[in-house]
């Protein structure tokens, strides 16, 4: 719909798509004049959902290379057997390529098997390869079994020129004895979840999970950050959904809403994140304001 300019300059364009296009204009200035304050420590953060399809390993990708693009020093580690977060970071991980399963079954050091990701020299990835399927079977038998990874890591960043801001672990959706790994490894937990019906579903399992550890295994543990992803703001059924999820959880529920958007799906299959296919998406700023978000809120906690 054409509308003429107040000012008398001209005409100017008034319709949805003008309308979220200068949205996103103004998002990505302010994007532009941000500065953060890292809080020189390391977190740990588990991206875990137990539900499959909620955008969980997209999640952990796109919020790691958002975090690196502000200056941060990022270490995606790679859990999950079909190693779709090592595809995205660009990161080789073929059968013979040494990757996680090498760190919790042979104790392998865990700089030996992570790589930086060609996407930034911020970003890093401990990449798993298919040989980490077969890894649950074999971490029964082994000793201290559910804390391999948390000791594998935690000799990692002693190590002072390997010191990472952040430390993203990426799940597979199911609560065997790689996700307890996670769970032991990590401070926090962030938890996608899909705008859509069933969105609920499996979050009280997930919680339970996370109580069990914190009783057994890992008493600093607990649900830092829960991010509402595939949002579709045309209709009602999103809107319904982020409301629910956010009288639930007020605390914990970041303000940021990741929409859907082709660009997202598109950018692993270039072995990339969408912070690097198309950094001006609706994705892109999407998740580069969750990560700014993420690293705000957690400064605030430690200044209260």
């Amino acid at each position: 719909m054409k509308q003429s300019d107040d000012s008398g300059s001209g005409v100017t364009f008034d319709s949805p798509i003008a309308r979220e296009l200068a949205d996103l204009s103004a998002r990505r200035r302010a994007l532009e004049a941000v500065e953060v304050s890292l809080s020189g420590t390391t977190r740990v953060l588990t991206v875990s959902n137990q539900k499959g399809g909620v955008g969980k390993t997209t999640s952990a990708v796109n919020i790691a290379a958002a975090l690196a693009s502000v200056g941060a020093r990022v270490l995606v580690i790679d859990l999950d057997p079909q190693g779709n977060a090592s595809t995205a970071l660009g990161v080789p991980h073929t059968a013979d390529t040494p990757s996680v399963y090498d760190v919790l079954i042979d104790e392998f050091p865990l700089a030996d098997i992570v790589q930086q990701s060609p996407e930034s020299s911020n970003l890093f990835c401990a990449p798993s390869t298919i040989h980490l399927a077969g890894a649950e079977i074999e971490l029964v038998s082994q000793v201290a079994r559910e804390h391999r990874l948390r000791t594998a890591l935690e000799h990692y960043l002693a190590d002072d020129g390997q010191w990472m801001d952040f430390v993203l672990i990426d799940c597979p959706p199911s609560l065997g004895l790689l996700t307890i790994n996670a769970f032991t490894a990590a401070q926090e937990v962030l938890i996608p979840i899909q705008c859509e019906y069933y969105a609920l579903e499996g979050l009280s399992q997930l919680l339970g999970s996370v109580r069990m550890i914190q009783r057994h295994l890992n008493p600093q543990l607990h649900v830092s950050t829960i991010m509402l992803t595939m949002y579709d703001g045309r209709t009602r059924l999103a809107q319904q959904v982020a409301e629910e999820v956010r009288s639930h959880f007020p605390r914990e529920v970041l303000d940021t809403v990741i929409p859907r958007s082709v660009r997202v799906s598109e950018a692993p299959s270039f072995g990339q994140t969408v912070i690097a296919y198309d950094g001006n998406s609706a994705g892109a700023i999407a998740y580069r304001e969750a990560a700014i978000e993420i690293i705000r809120r957690a400064t605030n906690e430690k200044e209260s």
